[in-house]
């Protein structure tokens, strides 16, 4: 079995310090959780930037740029940047969403197929997949292709079939999402299933299916996902201190599984990414 590749998730465009006053918002708060993580055992690191005043969700390329600095002067995690553009409205979103592609990081998350969350459309049109893929492509950039549901697999194969994604494709499967695919062990396997052939593949789970959905992730052979992006408590009533608790917690339960956790160069070679340098 492959070693384990763990990504955290520092802080999406969700949770704010109302709700844990550990979660990051300026590029130091965030480039240091990611140094962190990286210190713990993570090989990867997924980013969205905040204002650093008021917390909300931001698409400025100033701040991906001093967040990629800070963390590439101090150590070799594997940089994810973000291109969900959940919040970006007005002109040219879809430029706006691609921005942080220019930095030219390791990965970007590409979301693949619109869904419904619980309070809003994440809208995700055909064109906007095969327009950021082309885009990841040409910049040498992987995807990491977020799905929430089956039929979100079947069209990122339609891109892998027309050579827009170059393999091994690497997917995220994101997991008990409102209102995406319910996070159970069945639809899980399900999931699994449909992926093409030679793909690798990541899980996550939402809130408390967090912890049931890395444990089959790491059962299973696949990666796994933690961090506040994706859940707040490391148990019952109990807030995480940092994001570098999850992944100290996902490094542990893998050991206890015995699975090997993957350094950043080999999740380089796992991801068929060139090595570094």
């Amino acid at each position: 079995m492959d070693k384990l590749i763990i990504t955290a998730a520092l802080t999406g465009s969700r949770p704010t310090k109302a709700m844990n006053p550990a979660v990051p918002y300026s590029p130091a708060e965030i480039a240091a959780e990611a140094v962190a993580c990286a210190r713990a055992g993570a090989a990867v690191v997924h980013i969205h930037v905040r204002d650093p005043l008021t917390g909300a969700p931001s698409s400025d390329p100033a701040l991906f740029t001093e967040v990629v600095a800070r963390i590439r002067e101090a150590c070799d995690v594997l940089i994810n940047l973000t291109t969900s553009g959940l919040h970006i409205e007005g002109e040219d979103v879809v430029a706006r969403r691609l921005a942080p592609v220019a930095l030219r990081p390791e990965l970007c998350s590409l979301d693949i197929g619109s869904v419904n969350f619980r309070d809003r459309l994440f809208a995700n049109p055909p064109d906007w997949g095969e327009t950021a893929a082309r885009a990841m492509q040409e910049a040498g950039v992987k995807p990491e292709i977020e799905v929430f549901d089956v039929g979100h697999i079947h069209q990122a194969r339609h891109l892998i079939e027309r050579g827009l994604i170059d393999p091994p494709p690497y997917f995220q499967l994101c997991m008990g999402v409102d209102w995406g695919i319910p996070a159970t062990a069945e639809n899980l396997l399900f999931m699994q299933r449909q992926l093409p052939p030679g793909a690798v593949w990541s899980v996550l789970g939402v809130g408390r299916a967090q912890l049931p959905m890395i444990t089959l992730g790491i059962l299973l052979g696949g990666h796994i996902r933690v961090g506040f992006e994706d859940n707040l408590y490391l148990r019952k009533g109990v807030l995480a201190p940092s994001n570098a608790a999850f992944v100290e917690m996902a490094v542990h339960l893998a050991h206890q599984l015995q699975r090997e956790v993957a350094t950043p160069a080999e999740a380089r070679a796992l991801l068929g990414l060139r090595p570094a340098g």
